[in-house]
């Protein structure tokens, strides 16, 4: 018998012995040199290009709100935002850089804000952004049950990083990465059935209520009709339980948030489908948007429809999940093609679709889809964008990737797709 028919001389990796905490650690340890880099090239981006008025705007915000109790939607923290943007108040005509996010938001930018230097504070947060978009692709990945070859997952890394709906909130300091980050995370802890878990995490993705407010409603809905009522009850207490906690340092801060939410559209390039369609269209591009939001919308009542009482994470829930995540920001709420990135489940699950159908050749098709988004979005957008006003994008940049996503789940429907892999014992 040979060494390699001796089944005791066949050691396994050390590796595979090892705990869980010393695989994260050596994990870190490795990625270590790679963030230090990714840090420093951060810094220098954020030294010799000002900017990230996304982040800029709730980092004044909350340094004004824990440090100097005053509220973050007062005009005195405007003129102070305004100010380190422009140097100046704001004239008429600008955008006047207000706090705009519920109180809550605060959690999140917490930890950036005690940093005292802009500078550093936003090299860190873009760090943090970044980091975020890798997770939210693996996690697309995980939701779909799609195993990429090295190769072509490269190439997709790549693309997530790179392309112009990651760029966008990367320069801006948008937090709408790590929104659609909670989202998928809260999706993935349906799937272990960690109900609690998944509320809070719906919770906190909630605050840009924007982007989640139609998600969020299906998710209470399906969890009625299922009776999972740790999750139908746990998501609006958690909202409750998160908007309730700084009722005592800010009474009013429901009134003063409402008021920001109403004023924001009027210093705001287009913000729905709608005012795209009219900017383009002045004589019928409203009406055309009010077709359109009344067709999504009976779309979007009958895939909730036939979502209800499926199983979490069953084909047809992820499906719904994909539409809803899309067509949420296609109803007339305010939104941006800055928040595109919300659509990355959706593209991943049309990718992986498209792999499924035609699997002799998935690795081209899926190659030549990321080349022609990547490109094609950079192409539209350079030949489009207005060079003054801060390089506002055009309004068509409002229709590209939701008309082949739209089209994507509608040539893909979810009984062509086998369901997702069995839940693992534990959530991680």
């Amino acid at each position: 018998m040979t060494m390699k028919d001796n089944p005791r001389s066949m050691k396994p990796p050390f590796l595979s012995f090892a705990p869980a905490w010393l695989k994260t650690a050596l994990l870190l340890l490795l990625l270590l040199p790679v963030l230090l880099a990714l840090f420093w090239a951060n810094l220098n981006f954020a030294r010799l290009s000002p900017g990230g008025s996304d982040f800029l705007v709730h980092w004044v915000g909350t340094r004004a709100f824990v440090l100097d109790r005053i509220s973050p939607y007062s005009d005195t923290v405007a003129v102070r935002i305004q100010t380190a943007f422009y140097g100046r108040p704001a004239l008429p005509g600008e955008h006047e850089l207000r706090v705009a996010y519920p109180i809550f938001s605060t959690l999140v930018f917490l930890p950036f804000a005690l940093v005292s230097d802009y500078t550093l504070a936003r090299a860190l947060w873009l760090l943090c952004l970044e980091a975020g978009l890798v997770l939210l692709t693996l996690t697309s990945l995980k939701l779909v049950g799609w195993r990429l070859p090295p190769l072509l997952l490269g190439l997709l890394m790549l693309f997530s990083l790179a392309w112009y709906h990651a760029v966008r909130p990367l320069v801006n300091g948008n937090a709408v990465v790590l929104v659609a980050l909670l989202f998928n995370l809260g999706l993935l802890a349906l799937r272990s059935r960690r109900d609690p878990l998944a509320a809070l995490l719906f919770a906190l993705s909630a605050f840009k209520p924007q982007l989640t407010l139609l998600p969020l409603l299906w998710i209470a809905l399906w969890a009625l009709s299922l009776r999972r009522w740790r999750l139908a009850l746990g998501l609006p207490l958690a909202l409750a339980l998160l908007c309730a906690a700084f009722l005592p340092f800010l009474p009013t801060w429901p009134q003063q948030f409402l008021g920001e939410v109403l004023r924001y559209p009027g210093y705001n390039p287009p913000g729905t489908l709608g005012s795209a369609l009219q900017a383009l269209f002045p004589a019928i591009g409203r009406y055309f948007g009010y077709a359109l939001t009344a067709v999504f919308l009976l779309l979007l009542l009958a895939a909730w429809r036939k979502s209800w009482r499926s199983p979490p994470l069953s084909p047809r829930f992820l499906w719904t999940a994909c539409l809803t995540l899309l067509l949420g920001q296609l109803l007339g709420i305010q939104t941006d093609p800055g928040n595109f990135i919300m659509f990355c489940l959706p593209l991943v699950w049309v990718l992986d679709a498209v792999r499924r159908r035609w699997p002799a050749r998935a690795a081209l098709l899926v190659s030549a889809i990321l080349l022609l988004l990547g490109g094609g979005l950079w192409w539209l957008f350079l030949s489009t964008v207005d060079p003054t006003g801060q390089h506002q994008q055009h309004p068509l940049m409002f229709f590209p990737l939701p008309a082949f996503l739209l089209a994507g789940l509608y040539l893909f429907p979810p009984l062509d797709a086998p369901p997702p892999p069995a839940a693992p014992a534990a959530f991680s």
